[in-house]
């Protein structure tokens, strides 16, 4: 039986950047009660808290929960009723500039046109990662699935980023992103991380994500060679963790 359950957020656990809902959010208390469960994703910290652990049941086991926010270039850890900062790998303020830059020419290469107008920033720089969201950070999630639903307007991009910022790490994430970090930093990165940390060998792992594709920032499963379930909307999730619950 697998002791860690390692889940990715959006179109996983929730649609993009909105709360789980209550029957995920049982589901989740249900499973945290008997198994160790990590939530790696290509958002920020504070967005996991506000999607995730604000609105779980107040006697979920948070002991039990691990969060490994941009793509696992950061790591945090309930400890004496505090979410306390392990690691993070920072991308300093000129990483930062040349990725934007490398962003917004990798976008022109490719001719990657964004049809509707703007939903916020449409780069965003989260500490350890960057992120381009094509339609902007506040994109109405309808909207987002029917902009790149085969990803290829985004892996177009991948080529001219992997020429010019060979230096950073760039990945696909859900509908409309792409995630940059840190060479080597990914959610590959982020499983071994998990080895190291929290005591559990790869064997006693599995991944659940929706992004399991090649250039995908779920692929890491793949690569590192764990065990994984491929979802596709978070109502197939959640019967997996009823599954799973029910198996003990």
């Amino acid at each position: 039986m697998k002791s860690l359950i390692i889940f990715d957020l959006d179109d996983t656990l929730a649609e993009s950047k909105s709360a789980i809902l209550p029957d995920m959010a049982i589901a989740l208390k249900d499973l945290l009660a008997i198994k160790k469960v990590a939530i790696i994703t290509g958002g920020k910290y504070e967005q996991i808290i506000k999607q995730v652990v604000s609105n779980l049941p107040t006697d979920a086991n948070l002991s039990n929960l691990y969060l490994f926010p941009t793509c696992g270039a950061s790591y945090y850890h309930f400890i004496d009723w505090h979410w306390i900062n392990v690691y993070e790998e920072r991308l300093s303020p000129d990483d930062v500039k040349k990725i934007f830059q490398a962003l917004r020419d990798a976008q022109a290469f490719a001719g990657v046109i964004t049809e509707w107008p703007l939903y916020g920033e449409q780069i965003e720089d989260r500490g350890t990662q960057v992120s381009w969201s094509a339609l902007g950070q506040q994109c109405p999630p309808a909207l987002k699935v029917i902009w790149d639903p085969d990803q290829q307007k985004r892996l177009s991009m991948l080529p001219f980023l992997g020429i010019s910022i060979p230096e950073y790490e760039s990945r696909v994430g859900w509908a409309t992103t792409i995630d940059v970090t840190r060479k080597g930093v990914d959610k590959k990165y982020g499983i071994y991380q998990m080895e190291k940390y929290l005591g559990v060998p790869l064997a006693d792992m599995l991944f659940i994500g929706d992004a399991i594709f090649p250039g995908g920032n779920d692929y890491a499963a793949v690569e590192v060679g764990i065990d994984y379930e491929k979802t596709t909307w978070p109502e197939m999730t959640h019967r997996l963790i009823e599954e799973i619950v029910a198996l003990g």
